[in-house]
This record gives C-alpha cells, sequence and structure tokens, in this order.
C-alpha cells in the first residue's frame, strides 16, 4: 500500500465532496496559490488499500503549474462509502464512476486524467468506455494485466485470509508489522490503520480479484487516440519495469523511469514526479489547442 510521508494539507489544498449522477466522491482539490487556474484540470485516482492522500506530496507543485488538481477516493475506499455488493467494485464499474467525476471536474474542459496502479486499470475503462471528455492519460505505476511479483502474493493472501479473519487481523498481522519495520511514523500508521478499516471489506476482496486477475487491453487502448505518459519507480515491486516499458512501446506513448522510486513515485520522488507530469500536460493541451486551431 502507498504510504504518505505527511498528513497536513499543503497551502492551496483543502477537502471536497464531488457529487456526481452515480453518487457523492470524497476529494481533495489544489488550486494555485498564486494566479489562477488556467490550464486544464488533472483528475487522480489512487490505487488499491490506497487514498486521496497519496497524492499530497505532488498537490501542490502540479497546481502551481496553473491547473486544478482534483485526487479522489473511489467508491470503497477510505472516505467514499460503498455497498456491499461485488459488481460495484469492478474495473468496468469504477471506471464508471471515474467517468461521472472526470466530467464534474472538467466542467466541459478536457480533464488529464491518471490512474495509479490498480488506478490505472480502473481508468483505462474511462478512457475506453466512457464519455468524459479527456485530455491525456497517464498509467502511474501500473500495468497492461493482471499484477506480478511481491504484490501478487500480498493480494493472493488477503483473498484467502480476509473473508474468515476479516480486516482487523489484516491489519495486525500483516500490514502493520510491515509498516513497522520500515519505520512510518507513529501518526502515518495510525493514518494506515484508519484507512485500512475504512474500506468496504467487499471493495478489498472485489478489487484484489480484479488486480490480480486483469486481462490485458493495450490492443484496445492503443486506438484510444489520446497522448498516453507510462510513468513508474526504476525499482517498481508492482509490474516489473521491463513489463511496463514494454507497455509504452506497444502503447506508442512516453515512457518515464523514475529515478530512486518504486511502486509509489508521487509519495518517493514527488518533485521529479511532478515536474513529470507537468511537461506532459502542457504538451498534450498545446497540442489538442492546436489541432482545433
Amino acid at each position: 500500500m502507498s504510504t504518505p510521508r505527511f498528513l497536513t494539507l499543503p497551502p492551496g489544498v483543502t477537502v471536497l465532496q464531488i457529487e456526481t449522477p452515480v453518487g457523492s466522491f470524497a476529494a481533495l482539490e489544489a488550486l494555485p496559490v498564486s494566479g489562477v487556474a488556467e490550464r486544464w484540470p488533472a483528475l487522480l485516482v489512487p490505487g488499491f488499500t490506497g487514498s486521496k492522500e497519496d497524492f499530497l506530496s505532488v498537490m501542490q507543485t502540479l497546481a502551481q503549474a496553473g491547473r486544478r488538481v482534483i485526487a479522489v477516493d473511489m467508491r470503497g475506499q477510505y472516505e467514499t462509502p460503498g455497498p456491499d455488493d461485488p459488481k460495484a467494485y469492478t474495473c468496468a464499474a469504477l471506471g464508471a464512476d471515474v467517468d461521472a467525476i472526470a466530467t464534474v471536474v472538467g466542467d466541459g474542459e478536457p480533464v488529464h486524467l491518471l490512474g495509479h496502479s490498480f488506478g490505472g486499470l480502473v481508468t483505462r475503462e474511462t478512457v475506453l468506455n466512457g464519455m468524459a471528455k479527456l485530455a491525456s492519460f497517464t498509467l502511474m505505476s501500473s500495468g497492461p494485466e493482471g499484477i506480478t511479483g511481491p504484490r501478487e502474493r500480498a493480494g493472493r493472501v488477503l483473498l484467502a485470509e480476509l473473508p474468515e479473519h476479516g480486516v482487523d487481523y489484516m491489519w495486525a498481522n500483516r500490514m502493520e508489522p510491515e509498516a513497522l519495520r520500515a519505520g512510518v511514523p507513529d501518526d502515518i500508521v495510525a493514518f494506515l490503520r484508519k484507512r485500512l478499516l475504512a474500506n468496504s471489506p467487499t471493495g478489498l476482496l472485489s478489487m484484489a480479484d480484479e488486480v490480480l486477475n486483469a486481462t490485458d487491453r493495450v490492443p484496445d487502448l492503443v486506438q484510444c487516440g489520446l497522448d498516453i505518459l507510462v510513468l513508474y519507480g526504476e525499482h517498481d515491486d508492482g509490474w516489473p519495469p521491463v513489463v511496463q516499458a514494454e507497455m509504452a512501446r506497444r502503447l506508442e506513448a512516453e515512457c518515464v523511469v523514475v529515478p530512486g522510486s518504486a511502486h509509489s513515485p508521487a509519495v518517493e520522488a514527488p518533485e521529479t514526479t511532478a515536474a513529470a507530469l507537468t511537461r506532459f500536460w502542457n504538451a498534450a493541451e498545446s497540442r489538442l489547442l492546436q489541432q482545433h486551431g
């Protein structure tokens, strides 16, 4: 799970509820602390067991480039409640939610869409099947199909243990010991516990199944017509870097490898990540504006 380095909202970042025809979604909104948001907005979607707070380290910097930046909790994640229906947490269903959110965030303007990890699998459904007006698409530390490696093993443990033992057991016996071994500060550990226990257990099971068993949709995504960025850490322990590089080649997408980062570049290398995103978004905007005169 992504582990934020801090929880204090930076200047220009506020709490927001996004109201859509399919429900209300908890969000963080970043606006420039000086100047105006004259560029097209960006929507950031977190990964499995993550939340909007995973983007706190980059939101102020991204907004200072002159755009409104929104990070959300998906349905069933942290501060956005969700039902006990497993079908609500498929990539297709969550992608439809993101489509509704992007339509509201854009308010008639194109939106730069980013999905982190499992969020990448969700947002590609938004790209392929949604109606929202999009300016670009970024896959951050995500892959073409089901996740592999250490995170695959962790997901299969969750699928095996959660139905029998519950979320409290998973926290006390799996996630808290990992956080303590990593030296995570006490306030962040407390947040991680609060966040995990707030998740829908049905959502956790369904999302785990989705991230483990996702099919390759790169051939479909090639046809989307958007500028695409594939961005990942050089030490990613989710989808292997070589797999993500090959996905970028197949997509004919720009590929950025973030030095010194693993699976959460926005947390582990925020300035490098924010600079890469701003450059990509600005270039995508310029191309679209030139195309439409």
